[in-house]
């Protein structure tokens, strides 16, 4: 799983790469590229990378170059993504995998995810303790004349699932009218700390997967 993640992490730095290249040679990407990494913008790319029209030798040999990384971290998260299939179908993994994928926004992966950084989940008594091992919580501040203030959160616990929880955030954000409505009331409260809104979301959606993990067969018991 962290190997499948970090190959996440290889991709878009690869691809931001790619945006840099562009940029620092000032090529606009076309209209008819469409927008994201589509078939039509990766056709594009390879005629940039093989005409002598727009980019200079160096640039070409660049950008060839890191084309070809892409294709390779594509074809390799093809493969780590067959594993996750089969360790998620397992019999100890497949009903609470399937529990999981059942909220808005959370796929196989960020299933497997939780439950591997996670560990046992009856190790945990409340959402509280969910939530600070997730690194979810604020930190405070205590001083003897103004008493305690919450600071930003402690970021201790499992990083890769935190950025996993934040991404399946901004997704069900997106889809789920209840979760922007109450993502909307937060952030209204502190236009400028936005972030306090997807942070409360992340912890909200944690503590869902923790219960639905716990509802699941007694037997169905997260990877190791």
């Amino acid at each position: 799983m962290r190997a499948r993640l970090d190959l996440s992490e290889k991709l878009a730095a690869l691809k931001a790469q790619v945006q840099a290249l562009l940029k620092r040679n000032e090529v606009a990407r076309p209209k008819e590229a469409g927008t994201g990494w589509t078939k039509s913008y990766w056709r594009w790319l390879r005629g940039l990378a093989s005409s002598e029209a727009v980019l200079l030798y160096g640039a070409r040999v660049a950008l060839g170059s890191l084309l070809r990384q892409i294709e390779a971290v594509e074809e390799e998260i093809g493969l780590l993504d067959e594993q996750v299939e089969v360790v998620a179908a397992k019999e100890k993994n497949a009903q609470r995998v399937e529990a999981l994928k059942g909220l808005k926004g959370v796929g196989l992966l960020t299933a497997m995810v939780f439950l591997v950084e996670m560990g046992d989940l009856g190790r945990f008594g409340n959402r509280r303790q969910v939530g600070s091992y997730l690194g979810l919580v604020p930190t405070s501040d205590e001083t003897g004349e103004s008493g305690e203030r919450k600071g930003h959160i402690t970021h201790q616990g499992p990083g890769r699932l935190r950025k996993a929880l934040c991404q399946c955030v901004w997704s069900r954000v997106r889809t789920d009218a209840g979760e922007r409505a109450v993502y909307e009331r937060i952030a209204a409260r502190n236009p400028k700390h936005k972030k306090v809104a997807v942070v409360a979301a992340m912890r909200r959606l944690g503590v869902k997967m923790w219960h639905l993990g716990l509802e699941a067969p007694k037997e169905t018991m997260a990877v190791g």
